[in-house]
């Protein structure tokens, strides 16, 4: 197994890629303030990664969700002494489905025999981010200024953005995914195209070229093009057919098939397509 380290993707901006589901957080410094992006899956990990972010820098430390998933904010309660960032729907979220969050992933844990894992994440503490925005948000990190930026309904109805200009950075959350399909179990398949063009046309980000995903290898500015020209396809066929009267899980599927999607992702999209459309 590698050794998880922090790795420079430009300068003062790091990621570290976790071996849980691929999982990268990111490290922004700054001359006054870092900037740490997600915080993992549960306490303990928290800690680890709060720990790595000191083996690189003594600044004081500031935070951001980019959404309320567990794998990126379970992690909260090792950095509770830091302001930490989030979109308003993100808290709204948590509040509303920590608990059921919780329930889910210790059961999946204890079902693959990971019984330590389990109890790890029944004895976190979910903190809710409390510093919360609607929309663009600059934060002044002392000579590096970053740019919260939201573009609106995707992975999730509350998904930010974190923008480095300077450096020519974007850590986009699960709006772009890497080495696996976009997420659909509580996503909105007929905006999130729209949402990443929004997002990538933003001055903060419409030159960048450095695009690290919430999971999974960073990737270029090309790929998020293709991204959302894959996700821009689903939401017209789907849209198609539901204009047309036609719309079941099964009409919707069939009519996805073709963009290179698994069944299970479109099956996903499908349901929630539907249940958005009642």
């Amino acid at each position: 197994m590698a050794e998880v380290t922090w790795r420079s993707v430009a300068p003062g901006v790091y990621v570290r890629r976790h071996d849980e589901l691929n999982l990268n957080c990111g490290l922004v410094l700054g001359e006054r303030r870092a900037l740490v992006v997600d915080t993992r899956s549960y306490h303990q990990h928290g800690v680890e990664l709060a720990e790595s972010v000191r083996e690189l820098t003594d600044l004081e430390v500031v935070v951001v969700n980019t959404h309320a998933h567990y794998d990126h904010c379970f992690g909260n309660s090792a950095f509770r002494d830091s302001q930490i960032y989030a979109h308003v729907g993100a808290a709204d979220d948590l509040r509303r489905t920590g608990e059921h969050q919780r329930d889910q992933i210790v059961a999946h844990m204890r079902s693959t025999d990971r019984e330590q894992i389990a109890l790890d994440i029944e004895s976190t503490e979910i903190v809710l981010p409390f510093y919360l925005v609607e929309q663009d948000t600059e934060l002044d990190l002392g000579g590096r200024t970053v740019e919260l930026v939201y573009g609106g309904r995707g992975h999730t109805d509350h998904d930010l953005g974190v923008a480095v200009p300077d450096a020519g950075v974007v850590f986009a959350g699960d709006l772009v995914e890497e080495g696996a399909d976009p997420m659909m179990e509580d996503a909105f398949p007929l905006e999130w195209a729209a949402t990443l063009r929004s997002l990538t046309g933003k001055p903060s980000t419409e030159v960048a070229d450095v695009w690290v995903p919430g999971h999974g290898d960073v990737v270029d500015r090309d790929f998020v093009d293709r991204q959302t020209a894959q996700l821009t396809q689903l939401a017209e066929r789907f849209a198609e057919v539901l204009d047309g009267g036609l719309a079941g899980v099964d009409a919707l599927m069939s009519a996805g098939r073709g963009l290179s999607l698994q069944d299970q992702t479109l099956r996903d999209a499908a349901v929630r397509a539907l249940e958005l459309r009642t």
